[in-house]
This record gives C-alpha cells, sequence and structure tokens, in this order.
C-alpha cells in the first residue's frame, strides 16, 4: 500500500476498527475512506454496490461486524448470523467486483471446535463439532474465510482472512448487556469500588456515560443499585464499621484459560500484513514440512499472543486494578463456554509479527482510558 492509496475501512467505530484506523493514520496513510453505520448500511447489498462503484476503494479493512459477549450471542443468535453474513457478503463479492487489491477480513478464533487441540492451529479448522454458545457468529466467520479463500482461487485475488483471539482495548464496548469478558470485568470490579465507597456520583456519572436497560445517572437510587445487582454488582449489607459491603459476580467457574491482546498490537499486525503479507505467502508458510498431496493449505492466519490466563486470575487482576476490596463468587450456574482458547501464533511469527504490548500494561492502560470516558 502506498500512503496515498484509497483504503476502506469497513467498520472504523468498533473496537477493532478504531484501532486499524489510528493505526493507519499514524503510519500516515492519509487517505482513508470511513463510513458510519447511519451513512452507508453494509446489509445493503445495493447500497454496497453504489458504494464502491463510486469511491473504487484498492484496499480494504472489513472489521465491520455484530460483536457481543457470550450473553449476546446466546440470545440473539438469529441477529448474529443473519447480519455478520450480510455484511459479509456484499463487502466481498463488491471488493471483487471493483477490483481491490487486497482486503483483509477480520474474524475470530470462535470459530474452531469447542473440543480442538490447544493451542489452536490453523489447520483445526471444521474437524469438529463448534462451541454451542456462539455457534452463530462461528458460522457467519467461517463463511467469511471461505469466502475469501473462493474468490482467491476462483478469481486470484488477495484476499487474506485472520482470526484475532480476544480482544480489549481503546474504544471497547463497555455495555453490561453485550461486552465481552474482560470490559465487562473492568467495568463491573469499578462500579463495584464505587459502591463500596458510597460515591452515588460516580456510578451516576458511568451510567449517563453507559446506561444499562435504560436506567441512567438520573434515575432514582433504588433502581440503580438494582440494575448494578442484576448485573453482578450486588450490595450484600451495610458492616458494622458504616462501610457497605459488595460483591461481584463473574460468569462460571473461573477456570476458563483465555487468551487477550491490545487491539493496537492486533492493529498493527494487520497492517503489517496489508503492507508485507500476501494471501500466497499464507498458504506457503502452512505448507512447509506438509509432504500430503491432498493437503490445502488454510488462506488465513491467526492473530494472538499465545498467552493464556485463567478467567479467575484475570479477575483478581482486574480487581486489583480497580481498587475494589469486597468479595468476587463465581456464579457456576452460568456457563463457562469453552475451557481453553490459545492460539497457535507460528505462522504470524514465522512472517515476521510478534507482539508487544504484555497483559499488565494494557489493562492499565485501558483502565485509565476508560475513567476517561467516564468522567
Amino acid at each position: 500500500m502506498e500512503t496515498n492509496s484509497r483504503i476502506y475501512v469497513a467498520g472504523h467505530t468498533g473496537l477493532v476498527g478504531s484501532a486499524l484506523t489510528l493505526t493507519l493514520r499514524e503510519k500516515g496513510y492519509d487517505n482513508l475512506i470511513l463510513r458510519t453505520m447511519e451513512e452507508l448500511d453494509l446489509t445493503d447489498q445495493k447500497a454496497v454496490e453504489n458504494f464502491f462503484s463510486e469511491y473504487k476503494p484498492e484496499y480494504v479493512l472489513l472489521a465491520a461486524a455484530k460483536v457481543g459477549g457470550i450473553i449476546a450471542n446466546n440470545t440473539l443468535r438469529a441477529d448474529f448470523i443473519y447480519v455478520n453474513l450480510m455484511i459479509q457478503n456484499n463487502v466481498i463479492a463488491s471488493s471483487w467486483k471493483y477490483g481491490v487489491k487486497k482486503l483483509l477480513f477480520l474474524g475470530s478464533t470462535c470459530i474452531y471446535p469447542k473440543n480442538a487441540p490447544q493451542p489452536l492451529k490453523e489447520d483445526y479448522l471444521l474437524t469438529s463439532q463448534l462451541e454451542y454458545t456462539n455457534e452463530p457468529y462461528a458460522i457467519a466467520k467461517i463463511a467469511g474465510l471461505k469466502m475469501c479463500e473462493s474468490f482467491n482461487i476462483q478469481y486470484k485475488t488477495n484476499f487474506i482472512a485472520v482470526m484475532p483471539t480476544n480482544l480489549y482495548g481503546h474504544g471497547d464496548n463497555y455495555n453490561l448487556e453485550a461486552s465481552h469478558v474482560l470490559p465487562a470485568m473492568l467495568r463491573k470490579f469499578h462500579l463495584g469500588k464505587c459502591l463500596e465507597q458510597g460515591d452515588m456520583e460516580a456510578i451516576r456519572k458511568d451510567l449517563d456515560r453507559y446506561p444499562v436497560e435504560k436506567i441512567t445517572g438520573s434515575s432514582d437510587e433504588k433502581a440503580i443499585v438494582d440494575i448494578l445487582g442484576k448485573y453482578g454488582v450486588k450490595f450484600i449489607e451495610v458492616t458494622n464499621s458504616g462501610k457497605p459491603k459488595v460483591a461481584v459476580s463473574i460468569w462460571g467457574t473461573g477456570a476458563p484459560l483465555r487468551e487477550f491482546m491490545n487491539s493496537k498490537d492486533m492493529a498493527e499486525a494487520c497492517v503489517f500484513i496489508m503492507e508485507n503479507v500476501d494471501a500466497g505467502d499464507i498458504m506457503e508458510i502452512h505448507s512447509k514440512g506438509k509432504s500430503d498431496p491432498e493437503y490445502h493449505a488454510p488462506h488465513f492466519l491467526n492473530i494472538g499472543t499465545g498467552e493464556e490466563i485463567s478467567i479467575k486470575d484475570l479477575a483478581n487482576k482486574v480487581k486489583t486494578l480497580t481498587g475494589f476490596t469486597g468479595d468476587v463468587v463465581f456464579d457456576t450456574s452460568k456457563p463457562d463456554g469453552t475451557m481453553r482458547k490459545a492460539t497457535d501464533t507460528t505462522a504470524l511469527k514465522g512472517l515476521g509479527y510478534k507482539h508487544r504490548i504484555s497483559l499488565d500494561k494494557g489493562l492499565e492502560e485501558t483502565y485509565k482510558q476508560y475513567l476517561k470516558y467516564i468522567k
């Protein structure tokens, strides 16, 4: 890519897209094409075709998607499969039709089978059953990466799919009704600290920035305490010392292992791939050492750190970071999801990229940014 290349970042306001946009600008790319959901409905095939016909982007980074945590994935199943399929189909097909030089499609490591061997290698795709709670989203993302592969084979395009691990960082979604585990945990512990300190003003500011089920900072105190309790920030009692006792509830046993990558690292990996890697390079590195003539090399890459932490240990880290001193309760009536999802990043490292932001440093910076959001 040249710094003046026409680059379309689809989904530029989300966690992934905003990190990509920021990284591209930092690297001097100044001809970015950006559209909000209101300006361009990516589920509308005609609107997408008209957009590509008019603006003719040379490069596309497809980060637009309907995303959410385990609750949203398991309850909005039709929305997750339909919306994501529509977005992918329209953008990928128009990218081919209007001559895009390179496309990067962002998926998720939830594409891998629930009981796949660990760490997750790209070769494990479609080898067994998916995790049921996020199956619709996973199927949509599998369809997207297979679309990229199929267009490459049939039309000789240069469409690359990447599967990032769990991401967090600047621009994250802190909506307790739909957020992923880390931002939800960070917000819950922050609110728990405010509640045990009796700082209702801070809680009201938080709810003004991120309402929960239409409860805002202007709602009455009982409604606020009730909604916090519903989402796992529970007032227990007033102790003998007069201090509120508060508990934060986390879904599951705390035993699952998860890998987390800062969105800045992910964005730098994606831009590195756009600048230095072609679809053929990915197939070549996956094919090294393979002698089976029936082997079909994946056209996609994992993006991750390869480093894991249990949900319990993560909760303790976030608890310490936020200054919450109450109890942490693991709600074993709720599902754990997949017990382990470590990515094998051998191919990515072999192509020349390795992450640089540690989890501790990334959490510290993310919490600082969160506090700025709610002031």
